[in-house]
């Protein structure tokens, strides 16, 4: 299935590019649907990519931070190992985003090097610091970090639901759609539907601070000795010291760099092809 989407996006691709270059006249209706058209299947590719990423790449992070804990040493190549393995995950929602706003016309792009790098630096920091925070909460207990994690997954497939995307042709297939969003909330935030989510997302990050501040109070507070004091410490402040990194990047984010921050008012439509506001956005996740 993804093989089709890469073969169909190249194919009409090509043809959009090379074929219909040649030709000295405006495009007609049908070349703009067809560039059109390609620009949102490699919009779904990016999608599925970001999927992917998320359902391999998250638990494998925390699988070697949990070993990277446990051994106490590491050398050049675990590190470079997890270095990358946080980045993969953070580009992969800055390279979506980027695709998304190209698909959705009445939607700004996402140019520059400062906004992608600032989004991306948001990811990264808070992402780890929610990892090494699960990590902990691992060593204390096994069984409440796994509750811990299926309730947040829980409550981000009742979200979707509530939400109602619509993404899938098929109810069953809408359902698994759902539910893999709810992972992906489960480890960071995402607007599933398009629409003004700064109430959800301020209520997210102050839950995800207070599920941070109470993991690293009750690690302190217990009696279980994993790890030498020195060393706990700076794991403790690399933690802390992300998070807020990570919120700060967001602040700046989408207080200075946010594509829509200085959108005005638009103007009437001109007469003609009536655009379809929000015929992709609310099937996609979007910030």
């Amino acid at each position: 299935m993804v093989f089709k989407r890469y073969w169909f996006a190249l194919k009409n691709g090509y043809n959009v590019a090379f074929k219909n270059s040649s030709k000295t006249d405006n495009f007609t209706e049908e070349q703009i649907d067809s560039h059109k058209e390609v620009i949102d299947r490699m919009t779904d590719l990016s999608m599925l990519r970001l999927f992917e990423t998320y359902l391999e790449g998250c638990p494998q992070l925390v699988l070697q931070l949990y070993t990277f804990l446990e051994l106490g040493q590491a050398n050049f190549s675990q590190y470079a190992a997890i270095l990358v393995s946080c980045c993969a995950i953070s580009w992969s929602t800055v390279a979506y985003q980027v695709a998304l706003r190209k698909s959705l016309p009445d939607k700004n792009l996402l140019n520059g090097f400062c906004p992608k790098f600032t989004y991306l630096f948001y990811k990264l920091f808070t992402l780890l610091s929610w990892k090494l925070s699960i990590v902990f909460l691992l060593f204390l207990d096994v069984k409440i970090a796994l509750f811990l994690l299926l309730f947040l997954w829980f409550l981000g497939i009742l979200w979707a639901f509530k939400k109602q995307t619509q993404f899938c042709a098929s109810i069953s297939m809408e359902f698994l759609y759902r539910v893999v969003v709810g992972f992906i909330l489960t480890f960071t935030f995402f607007n599933i539907k398009g629409q003004n989510t700064k109430c959800p997302m301020f209520c997210y990050y102050i839950v995800r601070v207070l599920a941070t501040v109470g993991i690293l109070v009750v690690f302190w507070v217990s009696p279980v000795s994993i790890f030498n004091s020195d060393y706990f410490m700076s794991i403790s402040i690399t933690i802390a010291l992300t998070l807020v990194l990570g919120i700060i990047f967001l602040i700046v984010y989408y207080g200075t760099f946010h594509p829509n921050r200085n959108e005005e008012t638009k103007p009437d439509e001109i007469d003609g092809k009536i655009t379809q506001r929000d015929c992709r956005m609310k099937y996609f996740l979007m910030e």
